[in-house]
């Protein structure tokens, strides 16, 4: 169980809850008087900062513990109940699912650091349940705009104009701070042979971010250049990556990447989409073209850029070394280097994309 609980909390982090050390072990704490059959609400107890958190609960319990069913809601007890013994009496089927997923709860762990390219079936549709409710909203940038604020720089033209409607009385002196707005994220996706393994969990994992984010934009990248953020934008991920699959081109052919990232950098980069974003890169760096013009232009992406992040599912794998050209050109100019072969990968890159180091 201590396994279980330590994934869930993992996932529910991912998915923008603010699941800290001292609510985990709170969780541990309720189970233990509450037992196994109590998971729900042990979790739910515990975890969720505010009725805010609830829903966001629900779902990531149900895709962790139940196979994405709807989560077991008993009549709920006074939250004082948690240290009590007394328990009303609970559906008897409802109780076996939990105690069931709960028991299963250690194989979904490991089943979080299996490499995507080596699931089954029902291993990948798992999967793609828990990559739904990760929450990569990007940082947050402070803006040219001000809010009303109770304390800071004063606001001279409201204070002034308060002054004026009071007949020149004196006025309290009122505030103003800069509004922040989320910094927008960009992904180039790497849809070349060796990637095609991992387009499925990653076209996914940018479909959660475009639907979590406006203005999120991605590009497909191997012997042309794609935008697919209009494609990406349906409610239903299968719906929206079929509409993907009819709009790229150029599946699992080979790989340009100086050129066609000089091509988004000419033609979108430098307008504006790629300026003060958090750029996410995923590819394995085996580029057929001159790994210098991929140096040059991974340099002119990180001055334009506030971060750029470097996506490579091999490295995860025992043994891995960055030995392709492209990848060695490109390292110099990366700020994070993360892997990108399996679900807790993906949480990672999740957690990455929406904390600010600076």
């Amino acid at each position: 169980m201590i396994e279980a609980v330590v994934g869930f909390a993992r996932t529910l982090r991912s998915a923008g809850l603010p699941v800290t050390t001292d609510r985990m072990l709170s969780m541990m704490s309720a189970l233990d008087q509450l037992g196994v059959e109590d998971i729900y609400w042990a979790g739910r107890l515990t975890l969720c900062a505010g009725p805010d958190d609830i829903r966001r609960f629900d779902q990531v319990f149900a895709a962790y513990f139940l196979g994405d069913r709807p989560p077991v809601r008993p009549v709920p007890r006074s939250t004082v109940a948690v240290g009590s013994a007394a328990r009303p009496a609970a559906d008897s089927a409802a109780t076996d699912d939990v105690r069931a997923g709960a028991l299963n709860a250690s194989d979904r762990e490991v089943l979080r650091h299996r490499d995507v390219t080596r699931l089954t079936l029902a291993e990948r549709d798992q999967v793609r349940r828990l990559l739904a409710v990760l929450n990569p909203v990007g940082p947050l940038r402070r803006s040219r705009r001000f809010a009303r604020a109770r304390r800071g720089p004063v606001d001279e033209h409201r204070t002034v104009r308060q002054l004026l409607r009071g007949g020149g009385e004196p006025a309290r002196l009122l505030h103003h701070r800069h509004r922040h707005r989320p910094r927008r994220l960009v992904f180039l996706l790497d849809v070349s042979g060796s990637m095609a393994p991992y387009a499925d969990a990653l076209l996914r994992f940018a479909h959660v971010a475009v639907r979590r984010r406006t203005g999120t934009e991605v590009f497909t990248i191997g012997t042309r250049l794609t935008r697919i953020s209009r494609e990406l934008r349906r409610r239903d991920a299968d719906l929206a990556l079929s509409a993907v699959a009819r709009t790229v081109p150029d599946w699992s052919g080979g790989t340009r990447l100086g050129e066609l990232l000089r091509a988004f950098l000419d033609r979108w980069g430098q307008r504006g989409t790629a300026r003060g974003a958090v750029v996410v890169v995923a590819s394995d760096g085996w580029e057929r073209g001159d790994p210098q013009v991929l140096g040059e232009q991974m340099a002119r992406l990180h001055r334009l850029a506030h971060r750029v992040v470097w996506v490579n599912p091999h490295r995860g794998k025992p043994g891995f070394a960055p030995l392709a050209a492209g990848l060695v050109a490109a390292l110099p100019h990366v700020d994070d280097f993360v892997s990108g072969h399996s679900l807790a990968a993906y949480e990672e890159l999740a957690i990455v994309l929406s904390t600010d180091p600076a």
